[in-house]
């Protein structure tokens, strides 16, 4: 019989609330066992606290127990990794990446906009993967993947930014609206980025952007048609285990 599990996110900010206008520092999110709570939490607290994005004096973490009949079981995507030796060729290399995927070139180029040119949202954007059309109505907060976790088979990787990502961008394309996913992180120390789907697995692009840069986030490109709020209800709300059997990390 599976222990109990919970859901624990966690939020920080620097200058108030996001809600009421603070710069977003740092977010995290597990799916555990109870017996796991406490690390989770004072992990989490740690990663808020020493976080290169600043010092937040706004912090939230929440838990929640999960029903487990909820629980859905997904596997992990196949990992890719390209080594590029510029921005300008990781670029190059995300939107080619796309491309092989049926993302149409306005909505690539919207995409990029978004991401660039900020400022930052605190979650991911739904660009309408023909169109290039923004979908949702969330402004800066975006949509927050949530409700997610590593099943007990799992063979983690060790990079630690790896694994969470490689987790979001597995939930986000189980979903069957989900076309493909294109992020970079916001952290100034963190320049890699990557595209997704389910058909293409995650592909690492190694330099997406400057050193020092705070400018990022996620872009998801869903199908024409799609029901936006079934759609971000999936994302936010039902919890999925991931494992990594069968898959090569």
């Amino acid at each position: 019989m599976r222990s109990e599990l919970f859901s624990i996110r966690m939020r920080a900010a620097e200058g108030g609330a996001h809600e009421d206008g603070g710069k977003h520092i740092s977010g995290a999110e597990a799916l555990v066992e109870e017996k796991g709570l406490e690390k989770s939490v004072l992990d989490f607290l740690s990663k808020a606290r020493t976080h290169t994005r600043g010092t937040p004096d706004f912090l939230q973490i929440s838990v929640e127990k999960v029903a487990t009949h909820d629980i859905r079981k997904i596997e992990t995507l196949p990992v890719r990794r390209f080594d590029v030796s510029s921005i300008a060729e990781g670029r190059e290399k995300a939107a080619e990446l796309l491309k092989r995927i049926r993302i149409s070139k306005v909505a690539i180029d919207n995409a990029f906009h978004h991401l660039l040119n900020g400022p930052t949202h605190r979650g991911a954007i739904l660009v309408e993967a023909h169109s290039g059309e923004r979908m949702d109505a969330r402004g800066l907060k975006g949509i927050r993947v949530s409700r997610f976790g590593w099943n007990s088979d799992a063979a983690l990787p060790a990079n630690g930014r790896i694994r969470d990502a490689m987790a979001i961008a597995s939930k986000v394309a189980s979903s069957p609206f989900s076309v493909a996913e294109l992020c970079w992180s916001d952290d100034p120390d963190y320049t890699a980025g990557y595209v997704s789907s389910g058909t293409f697995g995650y592909m690492r692009v190694s330099r997406l952007k400057e050193i020092g840069c705070e400018t990022g986030g996620r872009v998801f490109f869903i199908l024409p048609n799609t029901d936006v709020d079934d759609y971000i209800r999936y994302l936010e709300k039902c919890p999925v285990l991931i494992s990594t059997k069968g898959r090569e990390l």
